[in-house]
């Protein structure tokens, strides 16, 4: 009877001294990975196909602009990607149209308000980006022990759009010049091409799911063209259809928090 219970005190501690065996290498990951982006987005400058003053990016609002992003991408073993991203940039003080007064002399006075129900008005005007990017993307390893974590290289392209946005301080004074059926006239809304490309680190961690970022900077080539047919621009002389094409350069800097979908955590545990 002694010698049976020695044998099975043998057998539980063997067992748990099997289920205590920890990883033998680091698993490359292969999975769906989602993530949110925030950053700012600064206006380079640009150029137009008419020749026209004022009406590149950089020109028609101050920056930088703040941008927040959601990400998803699908990684390879070999630190391929295949990338998707959507991103929303807005002028970050809620009032950075320049020279709106020159642009609008119809609307603005000198002061800087309008003229709404017999009485000054109160405006604010700021641009407003969206754009939606699929892609490419490689990770180079650069940890020794970590093939999840390195230096991120990424090229993507897709649509994009820009507008004025106006925002009336509805108190006492309604600014009809400004009314929904009026503001079209006024909001440069442009639709066209982004083409970017991003160099970045990737901080993929292989105990906790949570802590997985990446810091990237970005340059990007904007192609786009008027979707209004009849545009108001004092500035630009603009009273008509803008005809135009314009090329803006952008350059963005944005941290990401990711989130790898694997169903199982980084690493490989064998027992025996």
């Amino acid at each position: 009877m002694t010698r049976k219970i020695a044998m099975t005190v043998a057998m539980v501690v063997a067992m748990g001294s099997a289920a205590g065996q920890v990883k033998l290498h680091v698993d490359t990951l292969q999975c769906h990975i989602v993530g949110f982006s925030a950053g700012f987005q600064a206006p380079l400058g640009g150029s137009n196909s008419e020749g026209l003053e004022g009406g590149s990016m950089k020109e028609l609002y101050d920056g930088p602009y703040l941008d927040f992003g959601l990400e998803w991408a699908y990684r390879f073993k070999n630190g391929w990607m295949l990338t998707l991203d959507g991103d929303l940039w807005f002028g970050h003080n809620s009032d950075n149209l320049k020279y709106r007064q020159e642009r609008m002399g119809d609307v603005f006075n000198s002061q800087g308000y309008v003229m709404g129900n017999g009485t000054d008005g109160v405006v604010t005007a700021y641009n407003r980006g969206l754009a939606v990017r699929p892609g490419v993307a490689k990770s180079i390893k650069v940890i020794p022990g970590d093939p999840n974590s390195g230096i991120l290289l990424k090229l993507s392209g897709g649509w994009f759009m820009q507008k004025t946005v106006f925002n009336q301080e509805y108190t006492e004074s309604v600014v009809p010049q400004l009314s929904d059926e009026y503001q079209p006239l006024y909001d440069h809304l442009r639709n066209g091409l982004i083409l970017t490309e991003s160099i970045g680190f990737a901080y993929m961690s292989n105990q906790h799911t949570y802590i997985n970022v990446k810091i990237t900077l970005d340059f990007s080539q904007c192609i786009s063209w008027a979707s209004r047919p009849y545009t108001l621009d004092n500035l630009m002389g603009l009273h008509g259809k803008d005809n135009s094409r314009y090329l803006d350069l952008m350059l963005g800097l944005k941290l990401s928090w990711m989130f790898p979908i694997t169903g199982r955590t980084s690493y490989d545990y064998y027992y025996y």
